[in-house]
C-alpha cells in the first residue's frame, strides 16, 4: 500500500452508515487509484452453499462455504478472493496485494490446485468513481484501517466489524461497543 492508494485497506462503516447494505459493513479493497476504488463486503455472508451454484470451486472455498454478499453491484456476478501459497502465480490469478488477489472463476480448478490457500467467492461488489470514495470518507461514512490476510477469511463473519474496530489503537476502539440500536440505549 502506498500514500496514494488505499488498495489493501479495510473500509469500516462508521455509526453514520446505518442503511443497508453498508449498516456494519467491512469492506476489503482491492483496487484503488485515481479511476475510483473497488472492494468486496467480507462480512455478509449468504445463506446460499457455493456448490449450489459454483459447484466446481465448492471444495476450494473455506469454510462456512457459502457465498458472500460483496456489495450492491453486480450481484449476478461472482468475484473470488484468494490468497495464494508464498511464490505461486497461478494461471488465472490476479494479485491485488501481497498474496491476495482475484482468482478468474472460468479457469478450471484443477489448475490452481496446490497454489490456493484459501479462497470466498462473492455475489456482487462494491464500487466507487473516481473521487468518491474519498468524499465519503472526508464525509465520515467510513475509517479507513489496515488490513490482515485473516479479515476476509474469518471464521467468524458476523462479529467482524466489532472486532477490527477492536484492535485499533486509538478512540476507534470504543466504538466497538456501540450499540445496535443507539435508542435503546
Amino acid at each position: 500500500m502506498t500514500a496514494t492508494t488505499l488498495t489493501g485497506s479495510l473500509l469500516v462503516a462508521t455509526p453514520l452508515l446505518d442503511e443497508p447494505p453498508f449498516r456494519r459493513s467491512v469492506i476489503l479493497l482491492l483496487d484503488h487509484d485515481d479511476d475510483g476504488a473497488l472492494g468486496v463486503v467480507v462480512n455478509r455472508a449468504a445463506d446460499l452453499a457455493v456448490d449450489r451454484v459454483l459447484p466446481d470451486w465448492s471444495t476450494s472455498v473455506n469454510e462456512p462455504g457459502v457465498l458472500f454478499m460483496g456489495g450492491p453491484v453486480g450481484t449476478d456476478s461472482a468475484l473470488a478472493v484468494a490468497e495464494v501459497i508464498e511464490a505461486a502465480d497461478p494461471p488465472g490469478w490476479r494479485e491485488c496485494f501481497g498474496r491476495i488477489g482475484l482468482i478468474d472463476l472460468d479457469v478450471p480448478p484443477a489448475l490452481l490446485e496446490g497454489a490456493i490457500q484459501r479462497m470466498r467467492i462473492f455475489a456482487g461488489y462494491a464500487g466507487w468513481s473516481s473521487g468518491q470514495l474519498e468524499g465519503e470518507i472526508t464525509e465520515g461514512a467510513w475509517y479507513v484501517v489496515e488490513s490482515e490476510p485473516d479479515d476476509v477469511f474469518s471464521l467468524h463473519p458476523d462479529t467482524l466489524w466489532r472486532r477490527v474496530l477492536r484492535r485499533q489503537r486509538d478512540q476507534m476502539a470504543y466504538l466497538a461497543t456501540y450499540p445496535d440500536d443507539p435508542t435503546q440505549n
